[in-house]
Formats: C-alpha cells, structure tokens, sequence
C-alpha cells in the first residue's frame, strides 16, 4: 500500500498552521510553524493569494493529511458522508474522528495519528475485547478501546499517557489511563472536534 514519506512538519507549513503531525515536538519551540511561518520550498515566501479553488484544495489536504490519508481514502469518506442523513461536511469529520488511529490518538494512547497507526497494525489494541489491527476501523457509541495487556509496558504507550492533563481529552471520550482503557461516549459533535477547518469548502470542491 503506498504510504506518505514526505517529512511531516512540511505538511504543516504547507497549510501554514499546526495539524500536531508530530505529537510533543508541535507544542514547543521547535514546531517547524513557529520557525518558518511560510509555505516550504524555493518560492515559499513570494506566493501570491490563492484563488476560490485553490482555498477549497487547501482546506481538502489540511483535513486529509491531518487524518493521515491517501485521496482514494479521503473520497470514499465523503461518499460514504455524502450518502448519509444530515450536514455531509459534518459527517465526514465525525467519521475521520472515529476511525480507530484517531480514537487511540484522542484518548492520549499514542503521541500522534501516525504512531497510533504504527500500534494498531502491530496488534496492540483490543475493541471490546478483541484484536483490531486496522486503522481504519469506525469505533461505535460504546466500544471500548485497550491496550493488550502484553503491550502495557511500551515506552511510546506510556509516555503518551502521562501527558493526557497536557494535551487534554475531548469531551465525547473517556479513559482510565491506569487500567490502560477508553470509551467514546457519543459520537463528536461539530463543536468538538478539534479542527481548526472549514468543511464547507471541501463539500464545495467535490460539488464541481
């Protein structure tokens, strides 16, 4: 499967805003955004203002490299948004937010989507008692994510765990970090996923 290899902190000058591709690293000086508030490459700095399509493609890639997802991914999810009952750019965000890599990330598991990614496919978590070991798996209202009992004593785990307080925890999840456990309690409302974007824009594109 093809993968995303660029370095991440490129991904977030590109959009010129932090997306915390990095976990830790984004929270202190050395956030490559702090450093160099301009676009990467030779003219990054002398980039005239984007168009109406350009703003809408900007807003698509934000919320796609965000999630970590290739376009292939990133369309079916709207599809599969669009065919649902509701707001489509709403729905989109609460199905990237449920997908099992972001869960692991919101509930302090893992210090990035990347990482969380990296431990599911090793086999690390259980939904509701059994081993899932794809990413993309949509958690439901009620299921409960773990950390294998065998895998409690991974550093990353660990040391993720013990920066919940300052990351902080969304509100539609619960978790006891000491028992290694986590709960979504309702599926996120558009107030809280912690997205700085306009999803409007990204149905707009695809609406062409």
């Amino acid at each position: 499967m093809a993968r995303y290899t660029e370095a991440q902190c490129r991904i977030c000058r590109r959009e010129g805003e932090k997306l915390f591709l990095k976990g830790d690293r984004c929270y202190t000086e050395k956030c490559a955004v702090e450093r160099r508030r301009y676009p990467p490459g030779q003219h990054g700095q002398g980039r005239g203002k984007l168009s109406d399509y350009g703003i809408q493609l900007r807003e698509k890639q934000k919320v796609r490299k965000t999630y970590g997802l290739l376009e292939r991914q990133f369309r079916r999810y709207f599809h599969e948004a669009e065919r649902r009952k509701g707001i489509t750019g709403e729905i989109l965000l609460q199905l990237l937010e449920r997908r099992l890599d972001n869960v692991v990330y919101r509930m302090g598991f893992a210090p990035n989507r990347r990482e969380a990614r990296q431990l599911i496919a090793h086999g690390h978590f259980l939904v509701n008692g059994k081993k899932v070991n794809l990413p993309s798996y949509t958690v439901k209202v009620g299921d409960l994510v773990e950390v294998k009992e065998s895998s409690r004593d991974i550093p990353e785990i660990n040391n993720s765990l013990s920066k919940i307080e300052h990351r902080g925890l969304p509100t539609w999840v619960e978790v006891d970090s000491a028992n290694f456990k986590g709960k979504v309690l309702h599926v996120p409302s558009r107030d809280e996923v912690q997205l700085p974007v306009q999803e409007q824009l990204i149905v707009e594109l695809y609406s062409k």
